[in-house]
């Protein structure tokens, strides 16, 4: 028995919880998912196109991105 890394609850195996596992994985892609939405979308080109709402959110995606 050991305590999982990553929430620090007692393992019945010598490994990580598989949900635990699980759930960072998916927590790191969407976080890599978030940060290349910008460079994905080419933001310098295409804004006059886009409505006011999808700018706004953009924006804020992409100043989130800059202050990490």
């Amino acid at each position: 028995m050991k305590l999982c890394n990553i929430c620090h609850k007692i393992s019945a195996t010598d490994k990580d919880h598989l949900d635990c596992i699980q759930k960072r994985s998916i927590e790191l892609e969407d976080a890599d998912f978030k940060n290349s939405i910008p460079e994905k979308l080419n933001l310098s080109k295409n804004t006059h196109e886009l409505g006011v709402e999808v700018k706004a959110i953009l924006e804020y995606l992409s100043k989130d991105k800059d202050e990490s």
